[in-house]
């Protein structure tokens, strides 16, 4: 299955593929790649690709902290003593954030170089792999320091998942669920009384969960690349989310923390009257029968609160949160009293 993605390129969603046959073909005519993989993958990646080109292997740390400027400056040196040219290419093979590193790395080297995005997580396929989005984390956020800069193409090969743990995938699944709350219904009637090991048996249903919530990202993304009104959607949840991200330090999983944001706007819609009590306890019923957390530390409210403000939607002093009406009805709440804000928190708080 190929879902196209219209931004500043035009570029294919290839799914369930054999990576290893697809990246071949795209390696034709080129002289030079660079792997960003991240350390714990990095054995054996180059051994596996059949290709003329000449292939470097550039291991970058696990997870989150592996966004960083100092990893950057890193790749941008390998790729300058490597003799990289505009008509080399960039490969990640990874989670969400290799993708997010190895693209903005494409995206600044030479003012950009094709890159092709390899996501083994259901994260990375489903949502960082997708939509043009690159990026390292700051002190102050994540995210915060990137670029819109679309791969040449993204290969999902749905057999990296058997290698995620249930918490990895669970994790990858809130995406999922995000999707269905913001646009599609469907994905809320495949899930909602799915276990982990239940998913994880049936490659049909995984395949058909990722090409759907693929899809819903992919339409947003085409009619509004750079993160206007229309693509603000795609954050619902992630506003407290990212905050809960960098207060933890990256211990919880990206879904997790989006988990547990989609959990509080659940409670704060409900007291807005913006959502039925039904639609509230969906969120939270789906989300515990994966196994995804749906509640944070009491007391990390003020910290929390404070990093919220400074979430990518936010714009000047005014807060601006991704809400619904209802399933696939989206809008916007701005500068909500922070009492009202805190009274939702502590309904999913320790």
């Amino acid at each position: 299955m190929i879902i196209e993605v219209q931004a500043e390129r035009t570029y294919p969603v290839i799914i369930d593929t054999a990576w290893k046959v697809e990246l071949s073909k795209l390696l034709v005519g080129r002289n030079k790649a660079a792997i960003i993989v991240s350390e714990k993958m990095q054995a054996s990646i180059k051994d596996l690709i059949a290709t003329d080109a000449e292939v470097l292997i550039f291991p970058i740390p696990d997870g989150e902290p592996g966004k960083s400027s100092a990893t950057l400056n890193k790749i941008w040196d390998w790729l300058g003593a490597a003799g990289f040219t505009r008509s080399d290419l960039i490969i990640a093979i990874g989670g969400g954030a290799v993708t997010d590193l190895a693209g903005f790395a494409a995206a600044s080297w030479l003012r950009g170089i094709d890159w092709v995005a390899i996501p083994t997580t259901v994260a990375g396929a489903v949502d960082a792999a997708i939509g043009g989005k690159t990026a390292i984390n700051s002190e102050y956020g994540k995210n915060l320091i990137g670029a819109f800069y679309s791969p040449s193409a993204v290969i999902i090969d749905v057999s990296w998942f058997d290698s995620l743990s249930d918490r990895d995938f669970a994790a990858g699944l809130a995406e999922v669920v995000k999707a269905g709350f913001i646009s599609d219904a469907k994905i809320l009637q495949l899930i909602s009384d799915s276990k982990i090991l239940d998913l994880r048996s049936n490659r049909a249903a995984v395949i058909e969960l990722v090409s759907r919530a693929i899809a819903v990202k992919a339409e947003i993304v085409s009619s509004d690349f750079k993160e206007n009104f229309g693509r603000e959607v795609l954050n619902y949840g992630h506003t407290l989310g990212h905050a809960i991200e960098l207060h933890c330090k990256y211990d919880l999983r990206h879904g997790e923390c989006v988990s547990i944001g989609m959990a509080f706007m659940a409670q704060l819609q409900l007291s807005l009257g913006l959502i039925s009590s039904e639609l509230a306890q969906q969120h939270i019923d789906i989300l515990k029968n994966l196994g995804l957390p749906t509640t944070y530390k009491r007391q990390a409210w003020p910290s929390l609160l404070s990093s919220m403000y400074l979430d990518k939607k936010s714009r000047g002093k005014t807060l601006r949160l991704v809400t619904i009406k209802g399933i696939g009805i989206t809008d916007r709440l701005e500068n909500p009293d922070e009492k009202i804000l805190l009274a939702a928190y502590e309904k999913v708080s320790l």
